[in-house]
C-alpha cells in the first residue's frame, strides 16, 4: 500500500477507532458514493481449533449511531448469504450498480434507524470457513451455537454495543435462525453472571414456522393469484394430507398429491419468480453479456431492478471489492455466491416446529414481530396469518388491534393485527418475499414502528415516515 494510506492505517490503529477494531475498517468500497456514517467488515473465530470463522459486515447508523440499538439481519436459505441478501440487496445503505462494477445509495436503508450487522452464517457461506471439512455438515443447533460464539467474539471487538439495545431480525429460512438463536442468548443470559444479551424485539418477515401449514398455503396462494385452475386447486386440497407433511418423508405424500403438485408446478411454469409473483423475470444470458460489455443490465421491471443478483455476485467476485473488505483471507477455492454449494445442510431440521420457540421468547417478555410480503408464493402470509393466530390462542393473547390497515404516506402499506401486547402480525402491500427489495420505504416504516416499540400508523395522517 501507499505511505500515505500506510500512514493513515497506522494512526488509526494507535487510536483504535473510538474503541472499534481498526483492522475492520472499511476506508471505502470501490465505487462507493460518499457517507458520513462507518463500515466495518472481517472476521469472528468461532472455534479457533477446528479453524472456523465468520464473517461479518458492519454499517454504523446513518445519523447519531451513538444513540441508535445495533440489529442483526440474517438471511435464510438454509445456507444464504446474509452479506449479499441483506446487506447489499435489501436494506444495507448500497446495493450493486447496474455494471456490477460500484455502488449506489439505498434511500430506505435500515440503518436510519440502528446500526446493521449482516453475518454470513454458518461456514461454507459466502467468505466464511471452515478448515474442519466436517464443519461443512451442519443444522440448525450448530448455526445457533456459532452465532452466539460470534456474537460473543463481535461484542469483544465492538465492547461499546455491549449494553445496546439489541433487535433480531431476518426473514425466509431466518424464520428458524433467529427464533432459536434468541432461545440460545436467552439461555446465556439465565446462567450467566456477567454479560447478558440486551435482547429488545424478534422480527422475522416470510418466515419458515411449520412446514405442515406454509407447504398447503403455496398451493392456496397459486389458486387464489389465479395462476392455477379449480380443478388443480381442489385436486390438490382432496388429495394430499400436509399434516404428515415432512422434508425428510416423501413417503407420505401420494401419488396422486405428487401428480397434482406437479401439475400445479407445470402451470405456474418457469417464467414466473416464485418469490414475487407480480414481478418480472431476468434472463442470465442477457445480464452476462451486458456486464461483459461493462453496459448498464437490463432493468425489465420499472422501479426495481430484477437482475441485481447477477451484478451483485460480479461486484463481490472483484479482487479489489475483497480486499476492501478484508474478505476472502484464505483464499477460497470457489467464487462468492449467494447461496452455498458448500455446506451440506441438515434435510430434517425444516420440519422443525418454530412456534414453541416463539412462544419461550415471547413468555420472556420480548416482542415478536412476524410480516409478510403479500405477493410472496414459497412462504405466503395465509400460513403465517394463521400460524401467529394459534400462537397467540396457545397464550391466551387476546386481539389488542383487531386486523386493519396501516398507512404509509396517505396509502395502505399493508394490514396488521396485534395480540396481548407482544405479538405483531403484519402485511407489506405490494411485497413479496424479500419484504425491504420489493417496498423499501413500507419496510423501512415497518422496522422504524417496531426498533421504536410503536404500532404501525391506522391513519393517513403522517406518522414515522
Amino acid at each position: 500500500m501507499g505511505c500515505w494510506v500506510f500512514g493513515i492505517f497506522l494512526g488509526l490503529v494507535a487510536l483504535g477507532v473510538d474503541g472499534y477494531p481498526a483492522e475492520d475498517l472499511v476506508l471505502g468500497l470501490p465505487g462507493q458514493p460518499k457517507v458520513d456514517f462507518r463500515q466495518f467488515a472481517g472476521y469472528v473465530n468461532v472455534d479457533e481449533k477446528k479453524g472456523r470463522s465468520l464473517f461479518y459486515y458492519f454499517a454504523e447508523a446513518d445519523e447519531h449511531p451513538e444513540k441508535k440499538p445495533l440489529t442483526l439481519w440474517l438471511n435464510g436459505g438454509p445456507g444464504c448469504s446474509s452479506v449479499g441478501g441483506g446487506a447489499f440487496t435489501e436494506l444495507g445503505p448500497f446495493f450493486p450498480r447496474g455494471d456490477g462494477r460500484g455502488l449506489r445509495k439505498n434511500k430506505s436503508s435500515w440503518n436510519k434507524a440502528s446500526s446493521l450487522l449482516f453475518v454470513e452464517s454458518p461456514a461454507g457461506v459466502g467468505w466464511s470457513y471452515s478448515n474442519t471439512t466436517s464443519d461443512y455438515y451442519c443444522g440448525d443447533a450448530s448455526t445457533a451455537k456459532d452465532m452466539h460464539a460470534f456474537l460473543l467474539g463481535w461484542y469483544k471487538k465492538f465492547p461499546e454495543f455491549k449494553t445496546r439495545d439489541l433487535f433480531l431480525t431476518g426473514e425466509s429460512y431466518a424464520g428458524h435462525y433467529i427464533p432459536q438463536l434468541a432461545v440460545v442468548l436467552l439461555n446465556h443470559n439465565k446462567h450467566s453472571t456477567g454479560f447478558k444479551f440486551n435482547i429488545k424485539g424478534v422480527a422475522i418477515g416470510n418466515p419458515l414456522l411449520k412446514l405442515n401449514r406454509d407447504i398447503p398455503s403455496i398451493y392456496e396462494f397459486f389458486w387464489s393469484h389465479g395462476m392455477i385452475s379449480d380443478e388443480i386447486g381442489l385436486s390438490i386440497m382432496n388429495q394430499c394430507d400436509f399434516d404428515d407433511y415432512a422434508f425428510s418423508s416423501p413417503h407420505n405424500v401420494t401419488n396422486e398429491c405428487n401428480n397434482a403438485i406437479r401439475e400445479a408446478n407445470r402451470v405456474v411454469g418457469d417464467y414466473i419468480n416464485n418469490y414475487d409473483v407480480i414481478l418480472d423475470v431476468c434472463y442470465p444470458s442477457i445480464v452476462q453479456q451486458e456486464l461483459r460489455l461493462r453496459k448498464f443490465a437490463t432493468k425489465i421491471s420499472v422501479g426495481v431492478d430484477v437482475c441485481i443478483t447477477y451484478e451483485r455476485r460480479f461486484y463481490f467476485n472483484l479482487p479489489e471489492v475483497q480486499h476492501a473488505l478484508h474478505a476472502n483471507r484464505t483464499g477460497l477455492p470457489y467464487r462468492w455466491s449467494m447461496c452455498s454449494d458448500v455446506i451440506n445442510y441438515s434435510g430434517t431440521d425444516g420440519n422443525i416446529d418454530i412456534l414453541p420457540l416463539l412462544k419461550t421468547i415471547i413468555q420472556n417478555g420480548i416482542p415478536v414481530w412476524v410480516f409478510s410480503g403479500d405477493q410472496d408464493s414459497v412462504v405466503p402470509l395465509m400460513g403465517s396469518r394463521t400460524l401467529i393466530r394459534e400462537l397467540a390462542h396457545d397464550l391466551k393473547f387476546k386481539v389488542t388491534v383487531p386486523y386493519s390497515t396501516w398507512f404509509y404516506k396517505g396509502q395502505v402499506g399493508g394490514w396488521a393485527t396485534e395480540y396481548g401486547n407482544l405479538l405483531t402480525f403484519a402485511t407489506v402491500r405490494g411485497a413479496a418475499h424479500m419484504v425491504p427489495y420489493a417496498q423499501p420505504e413500507r419496510a423501512l416504516l415497518l422496522f422504524k414502528s417496531f426498533v421504536s416499540g410503536k404500532r404501525l400508523p391506522n391513519t393517513t395522517h403522517p406518522s414515522l415516515d
